[in-house]
């Protein structure tokens, strides 16, 4: 019998192949991966197995769904080994020993209510404030970007449709100590903080909120430390020193007219002030009586008090400063900083720069209207059918922050403005609409301006203050139409 060869078909042939690879081998199946853009925060933690324990508290908080609308956001994001280092440091084994209270700080101390790119982070705080309240600072170690002093961004810039996220190296601690406590608690500053103690104003600078109506309103300071070794360097060894050096009413050093205590509250500014708040060339800040200033000039450094003849200036020490408060922020100083009267400079200052009117949610963010204008607000006062907080980040003439105040038709609207160091000034403004109005500077009728006027350069007034002191600045329509009111000016006539 012959032998029969069976002949397959090529196409057959290859079919069994197929099959017998499909069914006979194992294979790794394909994942397919959504990219970071295409996901809302919430499910860009939730799709990494590394941020598995962040994950599960944004759900047992219920703060996922706030990471899953529009937006936009900032979230730093601890890893699942950063996290277990976190609970190690604080003696618990799981984040479900930590209270339901506390777990929302902590997840929002990890949250920004705005975008922030790594390239728009510098040397000082990121300029919008957490969503417990709080400023997470911002330095540099080479080419790296450190948050809060100790966390470092390990991975920059992972975009979602609402958002980005940065992962961190070490879980950012909710901050709880008072200006005064974080200085207080380094003995490196004993001689400063004792003056702080003899003087009461460990008392002002331990507040951390107030109620302002049915609300808490934040306090803000800034601290211009200096160290014991600095004092040591002026022949300054103890308190009674340094008492003894600014004062001869060791007494009385609680009044705020002893020497003293002004030099002490001379170094307490009146809000947080970090190293990227502070402005180019040289501008002033109030002290916590606001009845004087300290002049900062940024330039090629940070200067405090420099002297405009010989160009001597009191210097920051930059790592030592931008420690993080609860109410605040400290800096470190290598000079004793007495009390002086700096020469006025050019003061812009927005007419929306109060601060009850800073504490409404509208703030920076979306139109409010108010009718009643003897009772809305402590520095405004207006007449007309309302008052309009006009805010505006696109398709706007230039305004500073985006905001403004705004009537229309027949009005008359004052403003009271802080404390101006006593000199001469010309007053402007940048005010535009389609309306004539008269000017009035605490009550008199400057007789400068009749008639609508948009250039910074108009002269509004010229005066001459002999106090440091705060002034009415008023404006009264002479014809209906419309006002948009950004800043007054106030340029030193030497």
């Amino acid at each position: 019998m012959k032998n029969i060869v069976w002949r397959i078909p090529t196409q057959i042939s290859k079919l069994i192949l197929f099959t017998l690879i499909l069914f006979g081998c194992k294979q790794e199946p394909i994942l397919w991966k959504v990219d970071s853009t295409q996901q809302v925060i919430t499910e860009y933690v939730e799709s990494n197995e590394e941020f598995s324990e962040f994950n599960k508290i944004l759900e047992s908080t219920g703060l996922n769904s706030l990471l899953a609308v529009r937006g936009p956001f900032t979230l730093f994001l601890p890893s699942d080994e950063q996290m277990k280092a976190y609970y190690t440091e604080k003696g618990v084994k799981s984040y479900t020993e930590f209270s339901e209270e506390f777990l929302k700080t902590l997840t929002l101390n990890h949250i920004i209510g705005i975008k922030i790119e790594t390239g728009d982070i510098g040397l000082g705080a990121i300029s919008e404030p957490n969503a417990i309240g709080d400023f997470v600072v911002t330095e540099f170690e080479g080419a790296d970007i450190i948050l809060n002093k100790y966390s470092k961004i390990i991975k920059r810039d992972i975009i979602a449709s609402n958002g980005v996220v940065h992962h961190i190296n070490k879980v950012l601690d909710p901050i709880t100590k008072n200006i005064y406590e974080v200085l207080a608690g380094n003995p490196s500053y004993s001689i400063f903080t004792e003056g702080l103690k003899r003087t009461n104003l460990k008392d002002t600078l331990q507040t951390i909120s107030f109620m302002y109506g049915k609300r808490p309103a934040r306090t803000r300071f800034t601290i211009l430390a200096i160290a014991d070794s600095t004092y040591n360097r002026f022949g300054i060894k103890s308190i009674n020193d340094l008492i003894e050096e600014y004062t001869d009413a060791p007494d009385s050093l609680t009044y705020m007219n002893n020497g003293f205590y002004r030099y002490m509250e001379y170094h307490c500014l009146a809000n947080t002030y970090y190293l990227s708040d502070l402005k180019l060339n040289t501008n002033l800040y109030p002290t916590l009586t606001y009845d004087n200033n300290v002049s900062i000039t940024v330039d090629t450094d940070y200067k405090l008090s420099m002297n405009p003849k010989t160009k001597e200036y009191t210097p920051f020490v930059i790592d030592q400063s931008n420690n993080p408060a609860k109410n605040g922020t400290v800096h470190t100083i290598s000079g004793l900083l007495p009390v002086e009267q700096p020469i006025p400079v050019t003061l812009t200052w927005e007419t929306t720069d109060h601060f009850d009117m800073k504490q409404g949610d509208y703030y920076t963010k979306y139109y409010e209207r108010w009718f009643d204008g003897k009772n809305t607000f402590a520095n405004i006062k207006w007449e007309g059918d309302y008052l309009l907080y006009y805010y505006k980040n696109h398709d706007a003439p230039v305004q500073v922050n985006w905001d403004c105040l705004s009537m229309s038709g027949w009005w008359w609207c004052e403003v009271t403005t802080p404390k101006i160091m006593k000199g001469k000034y010309k007053i402007t403004s940048y005010q535009w609409g389609g309306t004539n109005f008269a000017v009035y500077v605490d009550g008199v009728n400057t007789a400068l301006i009749k008639s609508t006027d948009a250039t910074p350069g108009a002269t509004w007034a010229e005066v001459d203050w002999n106090t440091t002191a705060t002034h009415k600045i008023k404006i009264v329509t002479t014809s209906p139409g419309l006002m948009f009111w950004d800043t007054v000016i106030f340029t030193p006539i030497n």
